[in-house]
């Protein structure tokens, strides 16, 4: 059986040479001529940066009163956000260039989109696991709660890995304490742990855990004092049940990689950072679990590579970053007008060419116009 297909009359080589050029130029100039475009709860991002400028301000002016200067070796940039190598509330290792990562505070703008993406508004309850270990990304989630005016339950784990809030006389809950007075945000933590390994301060010396029971004290946190990791677990989710009542917890966020916040290791790298909708299959108990399979949405702030790469942020930084700087909050998008008008011309290009031959006699007028009309003189 002979095949029945339509070939465009009178096809040169040059014509289809001439349609991919056209077409080629077009699509050059939508890659080429990108639209910037502001993204979603703009103003609201810039406000939730600036506001965590200005709490690591208040912080690092509370450190310097404190006698606690930045070492510029290990914080360049002078954020105040970066702790000691070692202290007695020290509770584990950490990575320096996270840390330095977190000091931006273009953070805020970053967990803001999250929580919009979370399906969070004005006055909803949201429960929150921070640890000292990532101060400055506890203030970024601090001013993104404060921005979208949430009600927090936050639990603290007190005792921080190395370059974290680990300073003895001024941990991340005497931190919240220097916001409150500066009326930066207003609500703090509801209950507080030691942290460390199955959150219950295991490698801690006893001198440490002093410290860490004299800030509780000071601070007048409602201490939570586990026996094990699965006790740990049970008594943020009682402490966070009973907090909220009778309104719904529309999200859980967490911070670092607490141990009952996260269950183990395994369980901070099956959730995967960012938002969560459903929960991973096999990931140990953790608070994150717990909400998950509630179908609550978890915000899951670890991992902090990956994020920041998404969002358009820099990674371990040395300089100060403006606010404002980052894909969250302007993207180079298509221009879809300019997207629009070059496939209709490739379109039209296409049908000229192939389906009506107007191209092919555009081509072979231009060639007749090359060889001129005069007739040559008969001899």
């Amino acid at each position: 059986m002979k095949k029945v297909y339509w070939r465009p009359p009178n096809l040169s080589r040059m014509g289809l040479v001439l349609v991919a050029v056209l077409s080629g130029a077009v699509m050059s100039g939508v890659e080429l001529l990108p639209e910037t475009k502001k993204q979603r709860n703009y103003g609201e991002k810039v406000t939730a940066a600036r506001l965590a400028l200005e709490c690591m301000k208040a912080i690092k002016m509370e450190k310097a009163r404190l006698g606690l200067g930045s070492d510029p070796d290990i914080d360049p940039a002078e954020t105040g956000m970066i702790g000691d190598n070692f202290t007695q509330v020290t509770s584990n290792t950490g990575l320096l260039s996270s840390k330095l990562t977190t000091t931006n505070p273009n953070w805020a703008a970053v967990v803001l989109d999250l929580m919009v993406k979370a399906g969070i508004g004005e006055g909803d309850v949201v429960a929150v696991g921070v640890s000292g270990s990532f101060p400055g990304l506890n203030v970024a989630t601090y001013a993104a709660i404060s921005t979208l005016k949430l009600r927090p339950i936050v639990v603290a784990s007190v005792s921080s890995s190395e370059w974290g809030a680990n300073n003895v006389e001024y941990l991340w809950l005497d931190m919240e304490r220097t916001l409150r007075e500066a009326h930066l945000i207003d609500f703090a933590a509801a209950g507080a742990t030691y942290g460390g390994i199955d959150d219950v301060g295991i490698g801690l010396s006893e001198e440490g855990r002093q410290f860490i029971d004299e800030a509780i004290e000071r601070n007048n946190v409602r201490k939570l004092d586990p026996a094990s990791l699965a006790d740990a677990i049970e008594q943020r989710m009682t402490l966070y049940d009973e907090l909220a009542g009778n309104a719904p917890i529309k999200a859980y966020i967490n911070v670092g990689g607490g141990s009952a916040s996260v269950g183990t290791h395994v369980g901070k790298k099956q959730f995967k950072p960012g938002l969560n909708l459903e929960p991973p299959l096999g990931a140990p108990d953790s608070v994150m679990m717990r909400f998950a399979r509630r179908d609550v949405p978890v915000i899951h702030l670890a991992r902090m590579k990956l994020i920041a790469e998404s969002y358009g942020l820099p990674f371990a930084q040395r300089t100060a970053i403006p606010i404002g700087q980052g894909r969250v909050f302007v993207n180079n998008e298509y221009d879809w007008r300019l997207a629009l008008g070059g496939l209709i011309t490739i379109v039209a290009i296409l049908l000229g060419f192939l389906r009506f031959d107007v191209g092919m006699r555009m081509l072979r007028g231009m060639r007749k116009r090359d060889r001129g009309d005069t007739p040559e003189p008969m001899v």
